[in-house]
C-alpha cells in the first residue's frame, strides 16, 4: 500500500466563507490556500462500498491485524473526507515526540499553560508530517481555515486556532496531529475489498477521552467484536 504518495488533498473553507464552491486545498498553518471548487460528498454510510460510492466521511478506518505496513499497525484512522477523487484521514492513536508546547514554540506562540504545553501531539499520517491539522469538536467561534466533516467535528489547519489553544481559548474538546493519510481515487476502496480494514461509525469519546494504548480494541469494540478474536475475523462492518 503506497498511501505515502497517495496524497489526497483535503478543501477547506473560510469559516466565514460558507457559501458553495469556496473550498480550498489547505496550506501550512498560518497561510490561507488558495480557493477551488468542493469535491463531491455524501451522506456517512457503513463500509460496503456500492458503486454510487458511498462515503465513508466520519468513519474509523480500523487496520486488520494483518496490516503490513508500520505507519497504521493497529491503528484507527478517523476519516474526514472521502468522495471518488480519494480520501484523507488522521491517525488518531499514534503518539509523536512532540508535545503542543514544541509546536507553539516553534510557531514562536508563548504558552504559559502547562495543561497546553504538555498535551500530545499525534502522528496524523505519513504524508506532509511538517503539516498541522486540528481535529475538534465544532462551536460558533469561526476559524481562519476550516473544513466541517459533519455536525460535530471539524478539523482547522490555521495559525489562529492553535492561538486561541495557547490562550486557554481553543475548542472545548480538540486533538493536534502533524501529516494526514491519503488515499488516491479508488484505492482505499480497493484496500477495503481486500480486507485491510473494519469500519464503524466515529466515536468522540474515542477521539478525546480514551487513552492512546486503548483506542484500537475500543474501535473493534464498537463494530461489536471482541479484540482478541479479531485474528479470524474477515469482513467489515
Amino acid at each position: 500500500m503506497n498511501r505515502d504518495t497517495a496524497a489526497y488533498n483535503l478543501h477547506m473553507v473560510k469559516s466565514s466563507d460558507k457559501a458553495p464552491g469556496k473550498r480550498s486545498h489547505p496550506g501550512p498553518v498560518g497561510k490561507r490556500p488558495a480557493r477551488r471548487k468542493p469535491a463531491p460528498r455524501g451522506e456517512p454510510a457503513n463500509a460496503e462500498l456500492a458503486p454510487s460510492l458511498p462515503t465513508l466521511t466520519g468513519h474509523f478506518l480500523i487496520a486488520m491485524p494483518g496490516m503490513g505496513d508500520p505507519n497504521f499497525a493497529r491503528g484507527i484512522t478517523f476519516i474526514c473526507q472521502h468522495s471518488e477523487d480519494g480520501a484523507m484521514g488522521l491517525v488518531v492513536n499514534r503518539l509523536s515526540d512532540f508535545r503542543l508546547g514544541d509546536v507553539l514554540r516553534q510557531m514562536h506562540m508563548p504558552c504559559e499553560r502547562k495543561e497546553v504545553a504538555t498535551a500530545p501531539v499525534l502522528v496524523g499520517g505519513p504524508v506532509q508530517p511538517e503539516r498541522g491539522f486540528v481535529l475538534h469538536t465544532s462551536g460558533e467561534r469561526e476559524w481562519d481555515s476550516s473544513y466541517r466533516v459533519n455536525d460535530m467535528l471539524t478539523v482547522t489547519t490555521s495559525r489562529d486556532i492553535l492561538a486561541a489553544m495557547a490562550d486557554g481559548e481553543g475548542p472545548e474538546r480538540a486533538l493536534v496531529a502533524l501529516g494526514y493519510a491519503g488515499w488516491g481515487a479508488g484505492q482505499l476502496e480497493q484496500e477495503l475489498r481486500e480486507n485491510a480494514w473494519l469500519t464503524v461509525q466515529a466515536d468522540d469519546r474515542i477521539l478525546f477521552d480514551t487513552a492512546l494504548d486503548d483506542r484500537w480494541g475500543a474501535a473493534v469494540a464498537l463494530v461489536g467484536i471482541n479484540p482478541a478474536n479479531l485474528t479470524s475475523y474477515s469482513g467489515r462492518a
